[in-house]
């Protein structure tokens, strides 16, 4: 199975749907298999556009939410070959988010496929966390890191050696279930 390299959309599937899946997405743009059970790649050209006919599809097809576990569009990809690259990109493409955190209460997650012993996604996620509140602070502003009733999430996803990032707000997440996500 070839593999597509330059995803930004992390799609994993439930219920044995999984050809039915890459057989609805390849009509929002490329998709790509993965090494991991149930995990497909896409590749879009506009995230806002393909999220908004997602959220008809799901609105005139509640169905489709039963088997779409999460479908989550990142803002930002990378590739990288060692566990201190992938943290110092991280480092750097999470701080493009810093005027939306500020004053706000958030906490960062991470979902990890391959690099497995290498990362750590806990270790991730406290180190990205604690990065952006520094970098917030030597601005002037704050934010609090908070697993319960935050505002938003930092979401960070691996496949493979590839990362992406994406912040998602309250308000994104109750307008797109299908990120399947939760503050």
């Amino acid at each position: 199975m070839q593999h597509m390299t330059d995803w930004n959309v992390v799609v994993s599937v439930r219920n044995r749907a999984y050809t039915q899946a890459r057989r609805l997405l390849a009509q929002l743009g490329e998709v790509g298999g993965t090494d991991y059970y149930n995990v497909l790649v896409l590749r879009v050209d506009d995230i806002t556009q393909t999220m908004n006919v997602l959220r008809v599809w799901c609105e005139t097809n509640p169905e489709i939410l039963t088997w779409l576990g999460h479908f989550l569009p990142m803002t930002v990809t990378f590739n990288f070959q060692s566990p201190a690259e992938f943290e110092a990109k991280g480092r750097q493409a999470a701080r493009q988010w810093l005027g939306q955190l500020a004053g706000k209460r958030f906490h960062v997650r991470v979902e990890r496929r391959g690099f497995r012993q290498r990362i750590d996604s806990a270790d991730v996620e406290r180190l990205l966390g604690a990065a952006l509140i520094a970098a917030l602070e030597q601005t002037g502003a704050s934010a609090q890191v908070a697993f319960r009733d935050a505002d938003a999430v930092l979401l960070v996803e691996t496949v493979g050696q590839r990362a992406g990032l994406a912040l998602w707000t309250r308000a994104d997440i109750e307008r797109y279930p299908f990120l399947g996500l939760h503050l």
